[in-house]
């Protein structure tokens, strides 16, 4: 259960300029700068070992390079070449964009065993408190849940709270393609929740997928749960602000740049998500179709055409939702700016019929759900606008073919 996603506290954004003057005497004494004194993490070293790694004789090619070149050199490898980079190399082969989705989901196994075993042995260290030794335990199970066979994760960071994407459906063979992001209190260890499954990522990627099947079983779709970003933790000044979304939408559209195929794709940004996908939206590439936002607090814009898209811009939000009473209005840095759902904005507004507040929009049965799958799949003719209307439909035809409309 996660602060954003569950009861509200409204006067958290009365606090706000209370909790700036905190940040920059923070700022200001150093504590910033001590935050990004870390030692190097795992995923660095991996890099690093890549950088200074050779195949057949040959050195390996930048790990930040472009994904059409880093697609080309592992297209011209032998399967036992693949397999070696796997080996020596896991975390970096899978969280590089470029690499074969299915190259990268065997390099994440073999990461995650491997952290797996790490936390194993740190459940048992002394220099440990109890509760460092439960945290290290029950970061173990999840790791060892994420590597079990048919789960496909694209990618793995286990740096601080972590970092994940999961996949499902077949990358490569989808003509349609959604992406969930997620908002706040997002980590490895909420990536998937046993209760209030569908406001976890996974829960929400596996509805939108099961919906967007029932929607149109002709249509091969994937849908990827994107938590591969250092969401804000809680209702705090990192949620007031841009500046977790920022780094995030960076990451966002390096993952979107390096998809394989030409598919369309659909954005699906709750919460928080949606201030990330509203910073990313200009340099998403063209072959992003929509970008729905539901439960969102602003997209750090007045109205839609500011996103500077041609991305269809779709908001929706539940009737109990508390980020409704949460002013939009953006000041200093703090706020996000005018609401999606109101009528200047410019976006099509949704129906979002028995969701279930802030966390519920992909409950299955929900008008929420079925309005993303319809999205998903391109059936646009076919969504439930609000109001009982149809304007959110106004200029658009079904284009689960030809893509954007």
């Amino acid at each position: 259960m996660t602060s954003f996603d569950t009861s509200p506290q409204l006067n958290v954004w009365r606090a706000l300029a209370a909790l700036a003057v905190v940040f920059v005497m923070l700022a200001t004494t150093g504590w910033t700068a001590l935050r990004h004194q870390r030692e190097t993490t795992a995923l660095q070293t991996s890099r690093s070992e890549w950088e200074h790694g050779r195949l057949a004789g040959h050195e390996l090619p930048d790990p930040g390079s472009a994904p059409a070149r880093l697609a080309r050199f592992f297209a011209s490898l032998t399967a036992a070449q693949r397999t070696a980079l796997v080996r020596d190399y896991p975390l970096a082969v899978g969280n590089m964009n470029g690499a074969p989705a299915e190259l990268r989901y065997r390099a994440n196994r073999v990461a995650l065993l491997q952290q797996a075993r790490l936390e194993r042995t740190r459940m048992h260290d002394n220099r440990l408190t109890p509760s460092g030794q439960q945290l290290a335990g029950r970061r173990m199970h999840r790791y060892e849940s994420m590597s079990t066979a048919g789960r496909q994760i694209l990618a793995f960071d286990p740096e601080g709270s972590g970092r994940v994407a999961e996949v499902f459906g077949s990358l490569d063979r989808a003509e349609r393609i959604s992406v969930v992001v997620p908002g706040v209190d997002t980590d490895l260890l909420t990536f998937q929740r046993t209760n209030r499954k569908y406001s976890a990522p996974v829960g929400m990627a596996q509805a939108l997928y099961a919906a967007e099947r029932e929607a149109s079983p002709s249509t091969r779709t994937a849908v990827i749960a994107w938590a591969d970003y250092t969401s804000p933790d809680g209702l705090g000044i990192d949620s007031a602000t841009a500046m977790r979304a920022e780094s995030g939408a960076v990451r966002l559209n390096a993952l979107l740049t390096a998809l394989p195929g030409s598919a369309p794709v659909s954005m699906f940004c709750h919460s928080y998500g949606s201030v990330v996908c509203g910073v990313a939206a200009h340099d998403m590439p063209d072959r992003v179709a929509d970008i729905a936002v539901a439960g969102s607090p602003g997209m750090r814009v007045e109205n839609a055409s500011q996103l500077d898209t041609d991305a269809r811009v779709w908001a929706m939000r539940d009737a109990d939702d508390w980020v409704q009473d949460v002013p939009h209005l953006e000041v200093g840095g703090l706020g996000h700016g005018e609401d999606p759902m109101a009528r200047g904005f410019g976006a099509r507004v949704l129906s979002a019929r028995e969701a279930e507040g802030h966390g519920g929009y992909f409950e299955p049965g929900t008008d929420s759900l079925r309005n993303f799958a319809e999205i998903g799949t391109g059936a646009y003719r076919s969504v439930e606008c609000a109001h009982d209307d149809a304007a959110c439909t106004a200029g658009l035809s079904d284009t689960t073919e030809a893509g954007r409309a």
